[in-house]
């Protein structure tokens, strides 16, 4: 009776205020000093921002050219390309949002992904985006993408890039640097325009961080096709008008329910969220983590259900090959098709048959005057098509990280 009172208490859940948590130790790590700056709670993380006239601006700075110059890295393919991504492993386990990182992807846009898997639409979601924009360092000798590891902390620093759509507005100068306790520094160095003013039309501008989780469904109809569905369940999101030249912003992680890691730790915890424990997992959470997948397949507690329809949607993506690994069984209960979808699909299926039919006349008649329509308007000379843009999410390229020295141009397919 006893063993079932304690089982029946640890599927509760906690509700007490939010407590400050601030830790920091490493070697880029700066004494303390006043701190003359802007206090935001965001919930998983609270931020600082630091003008031009106060000190720690200065002080959260990194110089790379005073770093170990083994230990300083400049990639060679994402300082002379446009719209790449290239994986680089951490020497320590970086905490984002409450789940422990050891490896990211560095983009020329001015942000790092931290997501397992590079898709499409990349610049979406789980990013950490000092200055997120369409930059292209292809279009200067002196841009370059530069990173640094010193086993407590990474800096990535976009030097001398340029905004592909505005070269003449001059180059931008920045860094992230990620500390093994989980703070993030955005630090800027040569803003030479508003943030606020940076045209989105060919890519997303953003200022923050970003989390989301994955759930997969089978779709019944249609076998060994998976459906996989990422929310994004929060987002940090900077004043871009306060980042300017000489400014900076730390963001000091706070307590999440994963870090509890038996049931009465967990119960007891007073954070800002509802935890809940789970026998199965052995794990703490509030249901709004990477693991959502693994909480609702083994039936965790209710009292954290949600309705994922409330939260924000990213992407939808469809494959018919196995998922990661540390995915966990496909749901049985999926929604049948909607007749209306099975309309659109034969549909889309009439239109395909068309065009493939007049692919074929096209081929074998080339004096016809469809072929000639079509030969003066070929998707060489159509520039929406080019890099998607205006979808608002370009595609990337992944990249492996060769190369330590620019010289001469790199020319990849986008994906």
């Amino acid at each position: 009776r006893r063993e079932r009172e304690m089982s029946l208490s640890c599927y509760s859940t906690s509700r007490h205020t939010a407590q400050g948590y601030i830790h920091s130790h490493s070697l880029l790590s700066l004494p303390a000093q006043p701190r003359l700056s802007e206090d935001t709670d965001h919930n998983y993380y609270t931020s600082k921002t630091y003008g031009p006239t106060d000190p720690m601006s200065k002080d959260l700075w990194v110089n790379v050219d005073q770093m170990d110059k083994d230990k300083v890295k400049i990639h060679g393919i994402l300082s002379n390309t446009h719209r790449q991504a290239a994986r680089v492993n951490l020497s320590f386990d970086f905490p984002f949002y409450g789940h422990f990182l050891r490896d990211l992807t560095v983009a020329t846009g001015g942000f790092i992904y931290t997501g397992d898997v590079v898709h499409r639409m990349l610049t979406a979601t789980q990013y950490i985006a000092p200055l997120m924009a369409n930059f292209d360092p292809s279009v200067s000798r002196n841009s370059t993408v530069i990173y640094f590891d010193n086993g407590t902390a990474l800096v990535v620093q976009w030097d001398h890039v340029h905004l592909q759509d505005n070269y003449n507005l001059g180059s931008f100068t920045f860094q992230a640097t990620l500390h093994s306790d989980g703070r993030i520094v955005f630090a800027y160095k040569e803003i030479p325009m508003e943030v606020a003013q940076i045209s989105s039309v060919n890519h997303p501008v953003k200022v923050g961080l970003s989390d989301a989780f994955v759930v997969v469904h089978r779709i019944q109809q249609i076998p060994n096709v998976r459906r996989r569905t990422i929310y994004e369940y929060h987002r940090v999101e900077l004043t871009k008008t306060k980042i300017t030249n000489s400014t900076a912003v730390e963001m000091m992680p706070l307590p999440t329910c994963l870090q509890f890691t038996s049931c009465d730790s967990c119960i007891s915890s007073q954070i800002n969220f509802n935890c809940s424990w789970c026998h199965l997992l052995r794990r703490c959470s509030s249901g709004f983590d990477r693991h959502r997948q693994d909480w609702v397949d083994n039936s965790c507690p209710d009292e954290v259900n949600i309705n994922l329809d409330d939260t924000k949607i990213a992407l939808h993506l469809k494959d018919n090959g196995a998922m990661p690994k540390e995915s966990a069984a496909e749901r049985k209960d999926t929604h049948p098709l909607h007749t209306g979808l099975i309309l659109g699909i034969l549909v889309v299926l009439l239109i395909m048959a068309a065009a493939v039919l007049v692919t074929v006349y096209i081929y074998h008649h080339p004096t016809s005057a469809a072929s000639l329509f079509f030969i003066e308007r070929r998707p060489s000379r159509w520039p929406a098509m080019k890099f998607r843009r205006g979808s608002g999410h370009p595609s990337y390229a992944e990249v492996e990280p060769v190369g330590q020295e620019k010289e001469g141009f790199i020319e990849s397919e986008q994906c």
